[in-house]
């Protein structure tokens, strides 16, 4: 299936909202590791609000990439591979707006966070598809094969 498929404006937006649940799960575990720093719960918050149509598409953006430079300050310093990726999580998620399949990269993020962290991933990961509507697990073809193999 192509990750160039055209999605509508409503299935993006429920993207975004659930992309912005899988990131604000990790992230609240992350917490105390990430304190200080609140460009990925920025990036959450303008996932929702892009999806409730309350912010355009360039401010969530511009959220989704200030949340990829705290995970890379992150990489630079003691705050853990966990945070990290609950960063990226977010920053994806955020950029939903920009592009739908940032969505399944945000579900993504935050199942290796969740392996971080020590918790079961395929167990993460089917609790992540669930929490999706049926209709719209076709539009995450990376999330429903995610680490059933290379890549």
């Amino acid at each position: 299936m192509s990750l160039t498929m055209s999605i509508s404006l409503t299935e993006q937006q429920a993207l975004a909202r659930w992309a912005a649940d899988c990131a604000q799960e990790v992230l609240a575990l992350c917490a105390e590791a990430a304190s200080g720093d609140p460009a990925p719960n920025q990036a959450v918050q303008a996932a929702r609000c892009w999806a409730a149509g309350e912010l355009d598409m360039s401010a969530a953006r511009q959220r989704a990439l200030a949340a990829h430079a705290a995970a890379r300050r992150w990489a630079e310093g003691s705050t853990g591979r966990a945070a990290q990726f609950a960063a990226r999580s977010a920053g994806h998620a955020a950029a939903t707006a920009h592009v739908g399949t940032h969505a399944q990269h945000a579900a993504i993020y935050a199942l290796k966070a969740w392996g971080a962290l020590g918790h079961h991933v395929p167990a993460e990961q089917q609790r992540l598809i669930a929490r999706l509507a049926p209709e719209l697990r076709p539009l995450v073809p990376r999330l429903l094969d995610y680490g059933r193999g290379p890549g």
